[in-house]
């Protein structure tokens, strides 16, 4: 089959639109932002239908600006942020609530309150993840104690769950009239609630929660048709065909398919995926043991993955914030006024650091101050935050895998920032590489929609449409790097301990 792909990417600040062409280039795309609520410290909350809203529209500048129609499209792919999540009334599809998305650590007490039997580790052995407010479990639960007659009404078949990509879907195959509320494996996995082997949910974790089972949408595979766009839709009939969450489609779009194959991707946070091929590793450095991706009927592949709260949104704190820069590609020049960090060290932990501390206790801290530091040292220190937290992740997964990393693929906005990528190769040690096609994520999802209809054959053709941009290498003294990761390590060790509150409020 030939024809194009549309590629919807629903991202943690904004919506985008891709429309691929059968070479895996882009023709054209629409992105819109939403709003980002913070009703209390440590909550973070979406607007389900203004996310809705903005992927029919952006769908509708990206086919415009293409000049095609639904009848140029072979299929759409979803891709999302994962871990978010939405209850919605089925009847109505209005949601009971704002969506809480993955940053939002409200769900501590519950997460504590769940590990008095078991303690952090009591569903890991089966769902590969802690106890812990970063995954979609707690936030459900949340939702149902806290919205009044949530409870009795998900009981009674009355409410649906899901992470963005079931919204997105239900809404695109009719909602109320017929939407289909399905997920995929990749999105099941960040839920606490599927079993890594049989891909199903698992029910004793489900009644542990508190989660009636008929709130939560079929598991299908990361690449098959689902069902097709609705009547009222510029898709149209469009076969609806693809779904990854968002980490695990940059993989997909680099190529990243086989054991010992890994990317990070530099976005709102970081996340460092390590293709295990057909085995899920068991983590023991701090790490998630996940799905990579599944292709229709065939086995999982699985993956380890390192993920950090906190990468491109410090850059975004200190435009928004504290006004040190007015946009954020300005933060590279910034950072080049300087040499070095001027022994200062900035450790964003806003909402307690991810892999592999996993310190829900942790804040945020500025370290090593002199009034020697200026601003170009501190923007130099934030971009330097990135590329250590990566180096704490590679490490965990050498320490899991026993095999080296030889280079690490790299895709999301901050890569286009030079001096972030020459540190981020001197603090590793190994070479960091750009693909042409920076867009990973949203690519991803369009291949799994085009190998479900026809329109790529197989993943070695995949393969072959990856092409390198640039490459950094790493140029620093060793014994540099060391020293500058020993204080970073230091710095680290300042930010736990700070929170103690129910709210991650610290009082």
């Amino acid at each position: 089959m030939t024809g194009h792909i549309v590629a919807i990417d629903q991202g943690t600040t904004s919506t985008r639109a891709i429309v691929f062409d059968p070479g895996g280039r882009i023709v054209a795309a629409g992105q819109k932002e939403h709003r980002q609520i913070f009703p209390r410290a440590g909550w973070v909350e979406h607007d389900p239908v203004e996310i809705w809203d903005n992927t029919r529209e952006v769908v509708g500048i990206a086919l415009g600006r293409a000049d095609i129609t639904r009848h140029n499209v072979a299929a759409v792919g979803v891709t999302n942020q994962r871990e978010t999540t939405v209850v919605w009334d089925r009847a109505t599809g209005q949601p009971i609530a704002n969506a809480i998305v993955w940053q939002d650590t409200r769900t501590q007490p519950i997460v504590e309150e769940l590990a008095r039997d078991g303690g952090l580790d009591r569903v890991r052995a089966t769902t590969g993840l802690p106890l812990n407010p970063y995954f979609s479990g707690t936030k459900l639960v949340w939702l149902l104690r806290h919205v009044p007659g949530a409870q009795e009404r998900a009981e009674a078949g009355e409410l649906l769950f899901g992470t963005i990509d079931s919204w997105l879907v239900w809404n695109l195959t009719g909602g109320p009239a017929g939407g289909v509320h399905i997920t995929d494996v990749t999105n099941a996995a960040r839920t606490m609630f599927m079993d890594l082997r049989t891909l199903r949910w698992d029910q004793a974790i489900l009644d542990a929660f508190g989660v009636p089972q008929a709130m939560l949408p079929e598991i299908k595979s990361s690449s098959e048709v689902y069902g097709v766009a609705e009547d009222e839709s510029l898709l149209r009939e469009t076969p609806i065909a693809g779904i990854l969450g968002d980490q695990q489609a940059a993989a997909f779009g680099q190529a990243a398919f086989g054991p010992g194959e890994a990317k990070n991707t530099y976005g709102t946070g970081c996340f460092l995926l390590f293709n295990t091929g057909a085995d899920a590793v068991w983590s023991r450095s701090g790490l998630l043991t996940t799905v990579a991706y599944q292709l229709g009927a065939q086995a999982p592949v699985y993956a380890l993955e390192g993920s950090v709260a906190v990468a491109g949104s410090l850059v975004q704190w200190l435009r928004d914030s504290l006004g040190l820069i007015g946009s954020a590609p300005e933060i590279e020049n910034l950072a080049a006024t300087v040499t070095d960090n001027g022994g200062a060290y900035i450790v964003p932990a806003f909402s307690g650091l991810f892999a592999p501390y996993w310190r829900t206790d942790a804040r945020g801290v500025i370290a090593g101050l002199t009034r020697y530091v200026n601003k170009g040292h501190l923007a130099r220190a934030a971009l330097e935050a990135t590329a250590y937290q990566t180096r704490d992740v590679l490490d965990a997964v050498n320490a899991d895998s026993g095999v080296p990393l030889a280079e690490l693929k790299a895709d999301g906005g901050m890569v286009a920032n030079d001096l972030l990528m020459q540190f981020q190769a001197d603090i590793l040690g190994v070479p960091v590489v750009r693909p042409v096609v920076a867009e990973t994520t949203a690519l991803g999802a369009a291949y799994a929609a085009g190998l479900a209809v026809g329109v790529w054959s197989d993943l070695d053709q995949l393969r072959s449409n990856w092409v390198e941009d640039r490459r950094w290498t790493p140029a620093m003294p060793a014994s540099q790097c060391q020293s500058l990761y020993t204080d970073w390590r230091k710095a680290v060790t300042k930010s736990f301990g700070w929170s103690d509150g129910p709210e991650g409020t610290g009082s």
